[in-house]
């Protein structure tokens, strides 16, 4: 199986790349891919515990929960980095991040587009 990197840039809930990203890793895990997450730019906030999604306007169902995503894809296997620039330019530090996101710099993603054999930007 493959070794995949997927990179995202863009917020949780001002687009749907990260709830897009974290669906295809789920489907590359299950089967039976390495799957490796880093989180740039304003996507830092993906991480960050104690999400409150708002409630949609029309109907039951809520916003998805990037954060309750993103767990469950670490629980099956997805390696999770998060810019360490991009979290303290906005104010997000390692204490607020979900359990088991690791701290992780530009060198970090250029090892991992090298060791990859796929590489995905959202």
């Amino acid at each position: 199986m493959a070794t995949i990197t997927v990179a995202v840039g863009d917020p949780p809930y001002g687009k749907q790349r990260v709830y897009t990203a974290l669906r295809f890793s789920l489907v590359a895990l299950h089967g039976g891919h390495q799957v490796n997450l880093f989180l740039f730019e304003d996507a830092v906030f993906a991480a960050k515990s104690g999400q409150k999604p708002p409630e949609m306007p029309v109907g039951e169902a809520g916003m998805p929960n990037c954060e309750q995503l993103l767990a469950a894809a670490m629980q099956e296997g997805l390696t999770v980095k998060a810019c360490r620039v991009c979290s303290a330019e906005r104010g997000l530090c390692a204490e607020e991040m979900v359990a088991g996101v690791e701290s992780a710099s530009m060198l970090d993603l250029v090892d991992w587009v090298v060791q990859s054999d796929r590489t995905v930007f959202f």
